[in-house]
């Protein structure tokens, strides 16, 4: 080998040393963090229906015309309270002449009665015969039987005109009341609505899933309790309680039934708002959302292992809070990820990693 050629060698080995050095030390620098492990809660949201404790129609149960309108629309009223009154002359007088048959079908009884003490006397000095005897007892047991008809008759009188007094049958606000006084109504015809709104029932329905927790918690009582958002957005500020389950999922849904206190008669029957559950999250595991990228609905995070290599690592989300994912699957406590900058790299880059505080 000529003088030449060693020197030659020599420049290249140098310009390799000095080329790997050059490169450690310019290794691009990114921001690095680890997951955050912490307990957390979060909350779930329900399009509730809100129902009152009762709701029912009242409605006529007779033809007639409506004579008094005892009460207003949107007036509290107690039970029993006469509410209105329905024309009943025709009903008086189906009593009056029911009453009337009563009595005469009482007094042929009492008189047959009689005939049948005389009947029997008769029979002992053998005035009579046996069958003639027989014939008054039948008499008496067929006005016997006359009577009740008639005083059956008499009672259902009586329901008929009961009928035309309309009265609250608990405790509630009327609502609209389409007719007015005057006018004619048809057997069954709607009067008005009332409401006891004391307490409220919202329904609201959960997944399976959902239902699953909430089954096979250790700690129903808990999660039992909810809260409840207005139409407007507000928190209603009473805290309410799931009651009650429905037996049956309709398309992988089931209904739940909470009750809410209504002291101020806020809540109406057929309002619209929003059940709100709080669920705990024991040692949930916690990234930034900018520290993610989604391939095909997938979500993937670049993982700096023990050589400075990013690697790319699909992660499955639990709970995606604003800014904030929470990790199942795909990392464990103490890895490294990059903060920010995944635009720039790319899996299998060495890079150099500077330690970022926490940013959640």
């Amino acid at each position: 080998m000529n003088k030449l050629t060693l020197i030659i060698a020599g420049l290249c080995t140098l310009y390799v040393s000095c080329k790997t050095k050059t490169n450690e030390k310019n290794k691009d620098v990114f921001p690095v963090i680890q997951p955050i492990i912490r307990d957390t809660t979060f909350t779930q949201e329900y399009v509730a229906e809100i129902k009152a404790l009762e709701n029912v129609e009242i409605r006529t149960r007779i033809k007639g015309y409506i004579e008094t309108i005892h009460v207003d629309e949107g007036q509290v009223v107690r039970q029993g309270q006469l509410l209105f009154t329905i024309s009943s002359r025709v009903f008086q007088q189906e009593l009056q002449k029911a009453k009337a048959l009563t009595k005469n079908a009482m007094a042929e009884h009492k008189s047959a009665e009689i005939e049948l003490e005389n009947a029997a006397k008769l029979l002992e000095k053998n005035v009579i015969s046996p069958p003639q005897y027989e014939l008054a007892k039948a008499k008496v047991e067929g006005m016997k039987a006359k009577v009740e008809q008639f005083q059956s008759e008499e009672l259902q009188a009586e329901i008929h005109l009961s009928f035309s007094q309309i009265k609250a049958p608990f405790d509630g606000i009327i609502n609209r009341i389409p007719y007015k006084k005057g006018s004619l109504l048809e057997e069954g015809t709607l009067l008005t609505t009332i409401s006891n709104n004391n307490e409220i029932l919202a329904y609201f329905n959960v997944s399976e899933n959902d239902y699953l927790d909430y089954t096979l918690s250790t700690d129903k009582n808990e999660l039992a309790q909810v809260k409840l958002l207005l139409a407007n957005g507000t928190e209603y500020e009473y805290t309410g309680k799931i009651d009650a389950v429905e037996s049956e999922f309709d398309d992988g849904n089931i209904a739940f039934r909470a009750r809410f206190p209504n002291p101020n008669k806020l809540l109406k029957h057929g309002s619209n708002g929003k059940v709100v559950k709080t669920k705990k999250l024991p040692k949930a595991m916690m990234i930034p959302q900018k520290s993610t990228f989604e391939i095909q609905d997938k979500v993937f995070v670049y993982v700096l292992n023990k050589s400075q290599k990013l690697e790319q690592r699909n992660v499955e989300v639990q709970m995606r809070f604003p800014h904030i994912f929470v990790i199942s699957k795909g990392l464990k406590p103490g890895e490294t990820i990059l903060y920010e900058g995944l635009e720039n790299v790319r899996a299998g880059d060495e890079i150099q990693g500077e330690w970022k505080n926490s940013v959640l």
